[in-house]
């Protein structure tokens, strides 16, 4: 079989468990040719198939991500490196990055930064590659996300920009920042997830507790003491949890606003010192 052959059925294999069944077998081919996706489209008529492709789609029709197949996710500008180890960056979280791209707007942008709950590496080097005289912190409990996300700022030249640590939020930082991220677990214990999702992705990323909040419960009270005036800190959180977030960071002394995702959810609260002008 040739190539558009092979794409017409894994396509058809797929489409019993992805909404995105051909996007999915043509990076699967792009990756089993090693080359970009664009390119493969291209030339595929002249491509030789390549050897196990037909592994990839098992592996796909079986429920593992895609991006834990590929290695790869593009996140806002740039390209990481992901593993089991570390939760697969979301677009949505991207909405995180375009608060703090307004919220900056029209000065030098952040100094420092730091990153609570850093996994792959995501947000902080999006915010450092947007912004490139910043420097940051990442923080993580997981050893082997810590090992991820640092690989990552290797690969894209940001290793001396980004010092990547063990800790348990932000225990033991004193310091103050112009740019806080987190995207901390959020989802309650109990809830049903998609198979991709529970079977494969690191369940100490996803969960915080009976009611998603265990982790807003740390973060919220450090962020006064580790905010610069006329910074801000770019908080996901859950579609429903815009209230009770909001509450926690409120009761902190914090000014609260909401960033919407492109599914029009609330998937961002920024919150500021509250001397700080509106």
């Amino acid at each position: 079989m040739n190539i558009p052959d092979l794409l017409r059925e894994a396509a058809a294999r797929l489409s019993g468990g992805s909404d995105t069944a051909r996007l999915d077998a043509e990076l699967l081919m792009a990756h089993a040719l090693g080359i970009g996706r664009a390119d493969m489209l291209m030339r595929q008529r002249d491509l030789d198939p390549p050897d196990g492709f037909a592994a990839l789609v098992e592996r796909r029709a079986g429920g593992e991500p895609l991006a834990y197949i590929t290695g790869s996710r593009d996140f806002w500008t740039i390209t990481l490196a992901v593993t089991p180890a570390v939760l697969i960056p979301r677009p949505d979280s991207e909405t995180l990055i375009e608060a703090a791209v307004d919220h900056f707007a029209g000065t030098a942008g952040p100094s420092r930064i730091l990153d609570l709950g850093v996994g792959s590496g995501a947000l902080l080097l999006a915010a450092l590659d947007q912004w490139p005289v910043a420097t940051g912190i990442g923080v993580d409990m997981s050893d082997a996300a810590l090992g991820v996300a640092r690989a990552n700022a290797v690969a894209l030249g940001m290793a001396d920009r980004a010092d990547m640590r063990t800790g348990d939020w932000a225990a033991g930082i004193e310091e103050r920042f112009d740019l806080i991220l987190a995207n901390p677990p959020y989802i309650v214990a109990d809830a049903v997830l998609a198979r991709d999702v529970i079977d494969h992705e690191p369940h100490g990323a996803l969960f915080a507790g009976a009611d998603g909040l265990d982790n807003y419960r740390r973060i919220a009270p450090a962020l006064p003491r580790l905010l610069t005036p006329g910074g801000m800190a770019a908080i996901e959180i859950g579609y429903d949890q815009s209230e009770s977030v909001g509450a926690l960071l409120a009761a902190q002394g914090l000014s609260v606003a909401m960033r919407r995702d492109l599914g029009g959810h609330v998937r961002c609260l920024i919150a500021r010192l509250a001397a700080d002008p509106a």
